[in-house]
C-alpha cells in the first residue's frame, strides 16, 4: 500500500513527516524550464530565475521499490552534487524534501539529510511541496523545481502543510504547517 486512505478529509490527506501519515497522494501537474548557457542567456538579456550548480543521483538493487533505513545512496548523491556546485553542506540554506508521506521514504530521507549534511541538517529548514500539490510522480520533480526557484525569488520557505504531530524519527526543521520567511539563496531538492 502506497497512497494514503484519507479519502474523507482530502485537504489533509497528504501529510509528509508528520506521525499520522500513511501513504501519499497521487496528482497530476507539469511545469517547463528552458534551460541554456548563463552566458546565452546574459547574451540575450533573459531574466534568469536560478543556476543548477550540481547535481546527482544513486540507485541500489535493495528492493523494487523499497528503501534502507540508513539513507546512504541519497546522502551520497547530496555530497556528489555539493561536491560538483563546490560547496559546503552549510552553503544549503533550504532543503526542499521528496516527502512522499511514507513513513518508509521519510524516514530515509532523514537520515539522508543528517548523513550528508551533519548539524547543519537541523539548522536548515526543510519542507515537502508534495503536501499541498500532492505526488505527480514523473512530473513531480520539475513542479518542485519551480517552487524552490520561487522561494529563491520570495525568499521564504514553502511549508510541509498537515504536519501536526512529527515522527519522533523526522526531527529536522520540516517548516510545519506555514510558510516562513528566511534566506534562501542555495536550495538542495531532493524530490
Amino acid at each position: 500500500k502506497a497512497t494514503t486512505t484519507y479519502n474523507d478529509t482530502p485537504g489533509q490527506a497528504s501529510r509528509p513527516f508528520d506521525g499520522t501519515r500513511n501513504g501519499f497522494v497521487l496528482a497530476e501537474g507539469a511545469t517547463m524550464f528552458v534551460l541554456e548557457e548563463l552566458s546565452v542567456a546574459r547574451r540575450r538579456g533573459a531574466r534568469i530565475y536560478a543556476e543548477v550548480a550540481g547535481f546527482a543521483n544513486r540507485c541500489n538493487a535493495y528492493h523494487m521499490t523499497g528503501l534502507k533505513v540508513d539513507g546512504r545512496e541519497m546522502a551520497e548523491a547530496i555530497r556528489a552534487a555539493l561536491d560538483q556546485a563546490k560547496l559546503n553542506a552549510d552553503a544549503v540554506d533550504y532543503i526542499n524534501a521528496h516527502g512522499s508521506g511514507t513513513k518508509q521514504n521519510d524516514r530515509h530521507e532523514t537520515a539522508a539529510f543528517k548523513r550528508s549534511l551533519g548539524e547543519h541538517a537541523y539548522r536548515t529548514p526543510v519542507s515537502s511541496i508534495k503536501s499541498m500539490v500532492g505526488h505527480s510522480l514523473g512530473a513531480i520533480g520539475s513542479v518542485e523545481i519551480a517552487a524552490c526557484v520561487l522561494a529563491m525569488e520570495n525568499q521564504a520557505v514553502p511549508p510541509t502543510a498537515n504536519l501536526h504531530s512529527a515522527d519522533p524519527e523526522c526531527d529536522p526543521d520540516y517548516v510545519p504547517v506555514q510558510a516562513r520567511e528566511h534566506k534562501v539563496d542555495t536550495v538542495l531538492s531532493v524530490g
